[in-house]
């Protein structure tokens, strides 16, 4: 298949499973957020959830390399809050939303809170660019082929980029955020989770 053709139907093959992700979280969070379904939104925004004690999805583990090539394995980060924010440099709200989680990652770090990236269908000069531009210092691993959003995808809806999940220090997903994160979305849910609040 020439190269043109490949790349239209993994893109094409890409949108499909985000517009069932997305269909997923309508109905899944669209029967309200008063803790009954396992989950509750956070400051009344139903792109932002907290799972409740109990309905917390398990992250699956994976093994990747970050973007400087050194490997790096999921299962290692066990016993440490972790946000996950899957984003791309061609992604317009992961561009602004750069500042605010590179902002909360400096003011969390002192609690033991580790961020770390998926960069998804991005290319290794564009994402350097990227996070060179946007000062963040904490590591990204790639996704090209979109292998750890789909596995992600399977326990929690990935609808676009950017999602940011919380992960607890047991390995289970306790918030997310879907779409461009705000500061008091992600501050409050780190709150939450690292028993600050």
């Amino acid at each position: 298949m020439p190269r043109p053709k490949r790349r239209a139907v993994v893109l094409a093959a890409a949108a499909c499973v985000a517009a069932v992700a997305a269909v997923l979280l309508v109905t899944g969070f669209g029967r309200g957020g008063n803790g009954g379904n396992g989950f509750t939104y956070v400051d009344g925004d139903a792109r932002a959830v907290m799972y409740s004690a109990g309905h917390r999805p398990q992250a699956p583990d994976f093994s990747a390399n970050t973007l400087n090539g050194v490997p790096l394995r999921f299962s290692a980060y066990r016993g440490k809050v972790v946000v996950l924010n899957f984003w791309g440099s061609w992604c317009p709200p992961c561009r602004a939303e750069a500042g605010t989680l590179t902002g909360l990652a400096g003011q969390y770090q002192p609690k033991s809170v580790t961020f770390l990236g998926v960069d998804v269908r991005d290319n290794t000069a564009s994402a350097e660019a990227f996070m060179r531009s946007h000062g963040v210092s904490y590591p990204s691993v790639t996704d090209p082929n979109d292998t750890i959003t789909l596995d992600f995808s399977s326990v929690v809806p990935i609808p676009s980029t950017p999602t940011t999940l919380v992960i607890d220090t047991t390995g289970h997903v306790a918030g997310a955020v879907f779409g461009e994160t705000t500061y008091s979305e992600l501050a409050t849910i780190l709150a939450k989770v690292t028993g600050t609040s």
